[in-house]
């Protein structure tokens, strides 16, 4: 009689079907913990815009707040009014369109673009920052806003507003 060494068909199938199940249990979980992640990474970021937009306020008093990401963040090693250095490369990227609303600054899943109100004599007195999900339902479920209260308010279904509901 011989002997032969290896796995028969049937060992080989019932262990690609236990590897199929566990798959199929982890992706969904994986998904779920990546939205998360996102979404924490855009609160996160909110909160660094507007720590930037209160600094270069008050440095800029002629000036008030930013009229775009790309102003608060730039590059060099000197800071100025239009290149005021308190954003890192990806939210305070100029190009390419400095975070307006027609080109936003893309993070961890996120959108991020600003709004600026200006007065007759120029002074930018408020602005209006929203993050939404690149993908939503992929890279994250809420829409976000934020503006000179510095409350971060979301929405599931849309763009976030002044008037959707706070995060706890």
């Amino acid at each position: 009689m011989r002997m032969t060494k290896g796995f028969s068909v049937i060992e080989l199938v019932i262990v690609l079907a236990i590897i199929m199940v566990i798959t199929a249990i982890a992706i969904p979980t994986l998904l779920r913990s990546r939205i998360a992640s996102n979404e924490a990474s855009a609160v996160s970021s909110l909160h660094a815009i507007g720590t930037a937009q209160s600094t270069y306020a008050t440095a800029n008093p002629t000036i008030g707040y930013a009229s775009s990401l790309g102003v608060l963040g730039g590059t060099g090693t000197a800071a100025t009014s239009t290149n005021a250095l308190l954003l890192d490369s990806v939210l305070g990227a100029v190009s390419p369109g400095g975070g307006s609303a027609a080109a936003p600054n893309a993070k961890s899943g996120y959108n991020f673009y600003v709004a600026s109100v200006s007065t007759a004599s120029g002074l930018v007195n408020s602005y209006q920052l929203n993050a939404n999900p690149t993908v939503a339902g992929q890279t994250g479920q809420r829409y976000f806003y934020m503006d000179p209260s510095v409350v971060i308010r979301y929405n599931t279904a849309s763009a976030a507003t002044s008037t959707d509901s706070a995060i706890q």
